[in-house]
This record gives C-alpha cells, structure tokens and sequence, in this order.
C-alpha cells in the first residue's frame, strides 16, 4: 500500500491512489489521482507510459500521500496543487480568488473577435476586469492579443496580489495591471471592452453549493445577494459612463439569469450584442454594447 512510503514503481502508485480515490467516492478518480501523481512524485503522463517501472522515492511518496489526505478530506484537488491551468495559462489560487473554471473560458473565447479586431483597427484594446480574482480573464486576453492593456480591479487586496504575481510569471505584467476598487470605483476614463465574472449565486442558495466549492472559493466571489443579481445592478449602473464609442461590456451569468440581467442592462442603455452558450449548451456569457445617446 502506498501510505508506508516504501519505495514503489510508478504504475503502481497511480493505481493505489485511483482506487482510494474512487472507493471515496470523488467523481474523476482517474484526473484528480494523475494530477496528484505527477506533481508530489515530479512525474510525467508520458512516464506512466513510457517508465511505468520508474521508481518512486520514500520521501515524495510522504509528500503525495499528505496530499491525497487532504483531497480525500473534502479539498479541491486545484487547491492541494496551488494553481490551475486556464486558456494555456498556469495561475496561481489563494483563498481570496475563485478557482477559474473551464466555464468562464466561454466570457474569454466570445470577446476574443473584438478584443483582436479592436486592436487590429485602433492599434489597442484597453480592458477591465472587474472582480478579477486570480487574473484569469485578464490574462487570457492579453495572452491572446499582444496590443492589448489590462487593468484588474478586485475588493480583495490579497486577490490582486496573486493576479499580479500570476501576470509576472506569465510574462504580462508589462500590460497588466491592478487596482483595488469596488466595481468602477476606480475606474478612470473609457474602455474598449468590460469584462466580469461577478458573484452571482443567490444568498439562500450558497448552503446547498457542493462542499469543494463553499468551503474553498471565497464567499465575495459567490454571493450575488438575495436573488442573484446584486453585481449586475452595480455593473449596469456605471458601465455606460466607461465602456469607449463602440465598446463592449461581457459579462458570465448563472443557469436562468439570462432574462433578467439582460433586462437589468437593457434598462441602463445596454444594448444586448451576443448569447454564448458553455459547453453543456447553457447560456454562460451575455454581452452589450453602450448606447452613447442616454450616457453621455
């Protein structure tokens, strides 16, 4: 067994921990066991493949089973390993960001046209994240389209911390940069294009959220107030003083708020642009464009 740390052949470490992992319970098994593996023992999936004999030292061995410890408690296995991947980026969590989901990787690919036009015509595309947490879709974008500027704005001063550490190591930092800032707070002048990925779970309905996710995302992230849509009065109140002639606001939603926070902008001179759907056919992103007329 692997909890006494002897010395043990790759395979058979990968095994031990996909077994203990399903017999748990916890719904990928096979991902969460490979993703332990290979960090806590410095292994490859090629490895697996191509030295399955490899042997695995006592001490890392130590190492991995503190860790499937803590997983088989209840934490994510993204927090265990400190960072995430995300459009091709590597991002470090904290407890003040949201851990970034493939979901929102759909607010990122339905601005990407603009944000690369924009530049292409205009020679840049300024952006704000609002509520950037981790960096995430800041950083995806800049990643993507090398004219662009980015500035994070967040509540939380730790989460800025680690959105700026996130843009040094991704090479961004030149082009990033952060604010602390209550929605447009800080916002100074106009923007091409409004990005945010705000709480938005309703009060009552954050005790019946999965554990990995209640006990380990930071509750400001989540909370979107009594019926949801709390963040979105606050974006649509100020986002037409601060999107530029042209720009667009994007901003991610949850299952059945379409309507409503397309009703919420519509009603502040927010003209509806685009409906993006996630990849389980779920209506994730919304975007809009500012009618100048009733804004200026």
């Amino acid at each position: 067994m692997m909890g006494d740390h002897r010395e043990q052949a790759l395979v058979s470490v990968l095994k031990a921990v996909r077994l203990r992992f399903a017999a748990a319970g916890i719904a990928d098994p096979g991902l969460d066991s490979r993703l332990l593996v290979e960090h806590f023992t410095q292994t490859s999936r090629t490895d697996a493949i191509a030295r399955p004999d490899q042997i695995i030292d006592a001490a890392r061995l130590q190492a991995l089973e503190g860790a499937v410890g803590r997983r088989l408690a209840g934490v994510p296995v993204h927090r265990i390993l400190g960072h995430r991947h995300f459009h091709g980026l590597r991002l470090a969590l904290s407890a003040a960001t949201l851990e970034p989901r493939p979901d929102t990787e759909t607010l990122v690919e339905a601005v990407l046209p603009f944000a690369r036009q924009t530049a292409a015509q205009v020679g840049l595309c300024r952006i704000l994240d609002l509520g950037t947490g981790s960096g995430a879709i800041a950083l995806a974008l800049l990643q993507e389209v090398p004219q662009a500027r980015a500035e994070g704005f967040d509540i939380s001063a730790e989460g800025l911390a680690t959105a700026a550490s996130n843009a040094a190591a991704n090479g961004l930092a030149d082009r990033f940069s952060t604010r602390l800032s209550n929605w447009f707070g800080a916002a100074e002048g106009r923007y091409h294009l409004i990005v945010s990925n705000p709480p938005y779970i309703r009060t009552d309905e954050l005790e019946g959220l999965e554990p990995e996710v209640r006990s380990y995302d930071p509750l400001l992230a989540l909370d979107g107030g009594r019926d949801g849509l709390d963040a979105y009065r606050a974006i649509a109140r100020d986002a037409g003083q601060h999107l530029a002639p042209e720009g667009l606001l994007a901003v991610e939603i949850g299952r059945g708020q379409e309507v409503a926070v397309t009703e919420l902008l519509r009603c502040r001179g927010l003209q509806p642009q685009g409906i993006y759907p996630d990849l389980a056919g779920i209506v994730r992103v919304l975007s809009f464009r500012a009618n100048h007329a009733q804004n200026q």
